[in-house]
């Protein structure tokens, strides 16, 4: 949206603005820089996508080759391409035996969550020989949330790749663009999303220095000497049942790969850890890291034309001050997000304080800005509501992110988060993805997008194709069904009764704050 060449240092977060002097992340960089140049970054778009990558890349693995791996919710039977053999558990535990250095971290997760399934792939695995571990050292009512693996060649570091962003090795994340959902379907979504929910979501393919980064985040975590879980009744549960609860050490970390030839990318990691307390915080995050509101806000801040986003959930005060702050210092900014329809979770008691958080959120920018302000979910061909997990930012074109986080508080303060923010000296990559997630929510191909070049174009483009398929559902589903994928998304209608009984679970459950307690009084991240 600029024919300038963006400057990283305008864009991303230096050293010191990401307020963690004991990380080891940036050493690599030099000065204040806290980025990567000379990478090439893919978006892969769709569980099938990722997977199929995955599953190749992982195959053409050798000895003394080393894979590592961190999980929020892991399936050890989801088939990374459908087929038999391709199992999570077959193809890391092939790995494994060919002589891979295979290494996961897997969040225990709560009861009543993902504890059995997480559990299955770390005791099946290490009974492959590969050493996945139960990692539940996290903020009480917390999780691990990142997403992540890094694979670096013996032989060949040009080679090297890492995958960073919103899609875990578990059931329901292998669909495609037509989003009839993953035959391994999760069996607790609600109702309106079928027995095979429809599911859109997004990772990034890093080549180049940035692999080496992505590397020292689970580095980081791994040789964390506190154990694996502050439980006792759990530790001692797992010792008994012959579970691995000690990090063997890891190989040296080689050398970041070398510059990918043209590569143009810019590529900051952004995390969120978030501060322990009672002297229990991570060695590398001493109080926490923030760097994903500190990276997010800073962008924001820039924004002047467009700012698209795709989130799970869009929650809360403080994201929605962050943007209605941009909106109202800049009167040609738009927003648009995609979100999904209906909350994952059935029952009033999951979906109330959900959409109170969201509601949150989207009056304030509404407010400030009720005409340049739109919220979308999408539907695949048979009107089904797709789930959109994905976890991706663009902004004016120059600044674009995929990753773990979503926009809440939850993400941003309390969670283990990851993303990877990319700035393109050449201005294509935010750019590119940006239409095509666009062609694919409006049921266009690729090439047929140029009214949707200009920021204005888009939000138009948009708003009309949702205001056709709306009024087609509206009418009784007479006639041809229009062209799109886009149902306009209103804020939730709760009455002041509902929202008062909701907040607790919201404030306390889903959206709890996770910073120290001077930056709570602060407000400030």
């Amino acid at each position: 949206m600029t024919d300038e060449t963006p400057d990283p240092h305008d864009w991303l977060l230096g050293k010191h603005e990401r307020g963690n002097a004991q990380t080891t992340l940036d050493d690599q960089h030099p000065g204040d820089r806290a980025w990567s140049d000379g990478n090439h970054v893919r978006p892969l778009i769709h569980g099938t996508t990722y997977f199929a990558e995955l599953f190749e890349r992982i195959e053409e693995t050798r000895d003394g080759d080393l894979l590592l791996f961190t999980d929020w919710q892991g399936d050890a039977d989801e088939r990374l391409t459908g087929d038999p053999g391709s199992e999570v558990v077959e193809v890391l535990g092939r790995a494994d035996e060919r002589g891979v250095d295979v290494r996961g971290l897997v969040w225990r997760s709560h009861l009543g969550f993902t504890a059995g399934e997480n559990r299955l792939l770390g005791k099946s695995l290490q009974k492959r020989g590969a050493e996945a571990l139960l990692d539940m050292r996290i903020r009480l009512g917390g999780s691990h949330h990142q997403k992540l693996v890094v694979i670096r060649y013996r032989d060949d570091p040009s080679r090297d790749v890492a995958y960073v962003g919103g899609i875990d090795l578990c059931h329901s994340r292998r669909d495609d663009i037509d989003h009839d959902g993953d035959s391994q379907a999760l069996t607790s979504m609600a109702d309106e999303y079928g027995d095979t929910p429809p599911w859109h979501d997004v990772m990034a393919a890093i080549s180049g220095p940035a692999v080496h980064d992505v590397e020292t985040v689970f580095r980081e975590r791994w040789e964390d000497p506190t154990r694996l879980s502050r439980n006792p009744i759990l530790f001692t549960k797992d010792r008994l049942f012959g579970m691995d609860v000690s990090p063997d050490p890891l190989p040296a970390q080689a050398p970041p790969p070398p510059p990918v030839e043209g590569g143009t990318h810019a590529v900051q990691l952004l995390r969120t850890y978030p501060n322990l307390r009672h002297g229990r915080d991570y060695p590398f995050a001493r109080g926490g890291e923030r760097s994903v509101a500190r990276g997010y806000t800073k962008a924001v801040t820039k924004a002047r034309r467009l700012i698209y986003v795709e989130d799970q959930y869009l929650w809360g005060h403080h994201v929605g001050d962050v943007f209605t702050q941009a909106l109202k210092d800049n009167p040609d900014l738009h927003v648009i997000a995609v979100v999904p329809i209906y909350p994952d979770l059935p029952g009033k008691l999951g979906r109330v304080p959900e959409q109170l958080g969201r509601r949150r959120a989207m009056l304030e920018m509404m407010e400030a800005a009720p005409d340049r302000v739109a919220v979308y979910g999408i539907e695949n061909a048979a009107g089904t509501p797709i789930y959109v997990h994905a976890k991706a930012c663009l902004i004016d074109d120059t600044w674009a992110s995929i990753g773990s986080d979503n926009f809440n508080r939850r993400s941003w303060t309390h969670d283990s988060e990851l993303s990877a923010v990319v700035v393109d000296s050449e201005g294509e990559y935010a750019r590119r993805l940006r239409l095509t997630l666009a062609a694919e929510h409006l049921d266009r191909d690729a090439d047929a997008m140029d009214d949707c070049i200009d920021p204005e174009g888009m939000y138009a483009a948009f708003r009309d194709t949702a205001a056709r398929l709306d009024a087609w559902h509206a009418g009784g589903q007479v006639g041809p069904k229009p062209a799109g994928r886009l149902r306009k998304v209103d804020p939730p209608d709760l009455g002041p009764v509902a929202r008062t009984l909701a907040l607790p679970a919201y404030l306390v459950l889903h959206d709890p704050d996770g910073r120290p307690g001077p930056l709570r009084k602060r407000d400030e991240f």
